[in-house]
């Protein structure tokens, strides 16, 4: 399918900021699952922009505003084109224990995906007495679907029930959050039972637009988050528990990493106003397919 997607971030301050810095992880990059044709990024007021690789391959663009400006916006175009989930032939049947096995030889590859972190604490897939699900003799790609509906199951979607800073613990206790609670929870589940998985945010296409009263998507009006779990072969396979998805066409990926800390779509600070006010709109907007 192909999208444009516009993902635009605006602050207004309640007096002028004097200087802000930023990075921005806003830019998709070409994989197995989409082509990017085209990125544009707009900063106002203008500012050069620069741009690095980081360590899990996602482009980081960076600017400085050092002079006083009353709003910032940041506007990210997109046009790309995406495929549908990868086919697992004979992968689908690789078992947890032989897919530890296989991936054992690329330890240094998977190691940053097996970790707990401060948004994935791991030790608490064992004191909520959460299901094992990846018992050795099982196919981990079966494995692996069971947890992503149990998350989708255990948890209700209410927007504005967490934060970011929000605990895992606390969303657990509760059973509510957004689209990154569910994403670290089921990264938890996996990386406890030694599953390399990694966090991924992006977009998603609220309403598929050739069914007719389709029911909208959790998580489609800003940016989203879903996981991706290592399977033998090279294969990330995408699956996302808060709509209870295997991840497919309306999918855009904008960033990898080992949490939402890795792939934060913007990050940085500003000094001389006391307070500001953030909005973010997305749009994901299909294209007729070219020929």
């Amino acid at each position: 399918m192909w999208f444009e997607v516009t993902h635009r971030t605006t602050y207004r301050y309640s007096t002028p900021a004097f200087e802000s810095v930023a990075e921005l992880r806003m830019a998709p990059q070409s994989n197995p699952h989409q082509t990017v044709e085209d990125f544009s990024l707009q900063v106002e007021p203008s500012a050069p922009v620069r741009h690095y690789f980081d360590y899990f391959g996602n482009r980081v663009d960076y600017f400085s505003l050092p002079f006083r400006h009353p709003e910032l916006q940041i506007v990210a175009r997109t046009q790309l084109s995406t495929l549908p989930p990868p086919e697992l032939g004979v992968v689908q049947e690789v078992t947890v224990d032989e897919a530890r096995q296989i991936q054992r030889s690329q330890w240094t590859e998977f190691f940053p995906y097996l970790q707990r972190s401060a948004f994935v604490p791991t030790a608490l897939v064992a004191e909520f007495g959460v299901p094992n699900f990846f018992a050795p003799g099982r196919p981990l790609s079966e494995a692996a679907w069971e947890a992503c509906e149990w998350v989708f199951e255990s948890l209700s979607y209410v927007p504005g029930s967490t934060v970011i800073s929000t605990p895992l613990r606390e969303v657990f206790e509760k059973r509510m959050g957004v689209c990154q609670d569910y994403a670290h929870l089921l990264l938890a589940i996996c990386r406890y039972h030694r599953i390399p998985c990694r966090y991924v945010s992006g977009f998603i296409e609220a309403f598929d637009p050739s069914i007719a009263g389709d029911e909208p998507w959790r998580g489609a009006v800003a940016t989203h988050a879903w996981i991706e779990v290592a399977l033998p072969g090279g294969i990330w396979w995408g699956l996302d528990p808060t709509n209870r998805q295997v991840v497919g066409e309306r999918h855009v990926i904008t960033a990898v990493g080992r949490d939402y800390a890795d792939v934060s779509p913007m990050r940085g600070t500003f000094n001389g106003a006391p307070h500001h006010q953030l909005f973010v709109d997305v749009e994901v907007k299909r294209e007729p397919t070219t020929v």
